[in-house]
């Protein structure tokens, strides 16, 4: 169990269980039939629950495909807002996505599936890249927090703005918190998401060679070291 699980009670857990399972479910069975032929019910009962359960973890069908976790970005801004004050925005960032990412070995051939799935849909890839920018809004509203450049924001990252009926005013509240966010945090919010997202597309094509922690580590120092151009 990793650092994360293990601060979790035992009802956080076997939510966080029940989350995995369905969305194991849902990749393994668009890899095999193609997401636009799983239905609810089929992940469902290959999770060994009821369709009802599936929607009290995804807001849609496609949010499983896309393992799309509603509760990560409230996860990773907490982590970010209790990390040790003597660490820079960037070191609580980098340490807090380590432990998100702890478990991510266990589940390669998850990740690998769920990059198979991505590429076939690009519907899919764009739900994917839009929760993502959503969430890397309110990661930069904590780094801003943490950094005394902002007051608190309420990330704007929810189910319903990350829907496709997205209303005027939840575009108004993403435009007003943006509004409230300097420069630099929306920028290490954006620098450490596709960070994150390049070390984990680099590790699934050289899983056999490398560790994802040794991966993310190297990525992470080239960050703070400014990209410099390292040897070859």
């Amino acid at each position: 169990m990793n650092g994360a699980a293990e601060k979790l009670g035992l009802r956080e857990r076997k939510k966080r269980a029940t989350r995995d399972a369905l969305a194991g479910a849902a990749v393994r069975l668009a890899a095999e039939h193609g997401a636009e032929n799983v239905t609810v019910e089929a992940i469902s009962e290959a999770a060994g629950v009821s369709p009802r359960t599936f929607f009290n973890y995804f807001d849609s069908h496609d949010d499983a495909f896309v393992m799309i976790d509603n509760e990560s970005a409230a996860r990773l801004r907490e982590a970010v807002l209790a990390a040790p004050a003597e660490l820079s925005a960037l070191e609580a960032v980098r340490d807090v996505l380590a432990e998100e990412l702890a478990d991510i070995e266990e589940q390669q051939e998850l990740w690998r599936l769920r990059a198979q799935v991505l590429h076939r849909s690009p519907r899919l890839l764009a739900r994917s890249m839009g929760a993502h920018m959503w969430d890397e809004r309110g990661l930069a509203a904590a780094i801003a927090e943490r950094r005394g450049a902002a007051p608190p924001v309420q990330p704007a990252a929810s189910p319903s703005i990350r829907s496709k009926d997205c209303s005027v005013s939840q575009l108004d509240q993403i435009m007003a918190m943006d509004r409230q966010l300097d420069l630099y945090s929306k920028m290490l919010a954006a620098m450490a998401s596709t960070a994150a997202r390049v070390a984990l597309q680099h590790w699934c094509a050289h899983t056999e060679r490398d560790r994802f922690q040794d991966v993310f580590r190297k990525v992470f120092d080239q960050l703070a070291a400014g990209l410099r151009n390292p040897a070859v």
